[in-house]
């Protein structure tokens, strides 16, 4: 479903991604995992194309994303993405916001649209707060709004970046609680980039550790949490999970 092969990219004179390179099946739930700064979110918006990428290939769904000729917009509407800060628009109900993508680009009626969205509130844990504003929900509710919006577009493949890292501590449960049911109910195929690491041993087929623009292990969960193979990577997690 995503392939990539030795991408590389830099911001300015920054060397921020170093011969990257992974696939993820379909249906595979991947965790990204790694310090802050190693490049895991700008690995992850490579991938639908918001940002650029100078070396290398990636393809998602056979379409690459590099290409000249591919028409991003087309392809970032089949994947679904969601944001650490939720990225609502604040002047609309979780209703319209989960609407309008229907609307504009898939061209669904209204009451297409709305039964929909009706259908993913629901799913979402969130059945008859549509009328609501985004002032109006709490930071959870909100994310689940925006899983629902992404959800809207029917895609192949959700990619997550830091999903919960805005939330309250007892907020956090309740929308990895919705990524859960998504990747097993679903099958939905997943990149998601968290230092949550219960929800990575709950859920993701490989871990990937990334340190410093490479990647450092690509392994499945078991061995990941097992015995890590690199010492970076086992200092991570004794880090990480005493907390």
């Amino acid at each position: 479903m995503i392939d990539i092969q030795n991408v590389n990219k830099w911001f300015d004179d920054f060397h921020v991604l170093k011969n990257i390179s992974m696939s993820v099946a379909k249906g595979e739930v991947i965790v990204v995992c790694g310090p802050s700064g190693s490049g895991k979110s700008t690995l992850i918006k490579c991938v639908n194309g918001l940002e650029p990428f100078q070396k290398g290939t990636i393809t998602v769904n056979d379409v690459s994303v590099g290409a000249k000729d591919t028409n991003l917009p087309e392809l970032r509407s089949h994947i679904g993405m969601v944001f650490q800060n939720f990225e609502l628009f604040p002047h609309m109900t979780a209703m319209q916001n989960i609407c309008l993508s229907q609307l504009k680009v898939l061209g669904r009626s209204q009451s297409e649209a709305q039964d929909r969205a009706n259908t993913l509130l629901d799913r979402v844990g969130l059945e008859g707060l549509g009328f609501k504003y985004s002032s109006e929900l709490s930071g959870g509710q909100q994310q689940r709004v925006a899983i629902a919006r992404a959800l809207a577009m029917d895609p192949f493949a959700m990619l997550f970046d830091e999903p919960t890292s805005a939330l309250d501590p007892e907020m956090i449960n309740e929308v990895l609680e919705v990524m859960q049911e998504l990747a097993r109910d679903d099958g939905m195929t997943m990149m998601v980039v968290t230092h949550e690491m219960g929800f990575a041993r709950r859920v993701a087929d490989r871990v990937i550790f990334m340190d410093e623009g490479e990647i450092v292990e690509d392994a499945n969960t078991d061995d990941f949490f097992g015995t890590p193979r690199s010492d970076r990577a086992q200092l991570f997690l004794s880090k990480i999970l005493q907390h």
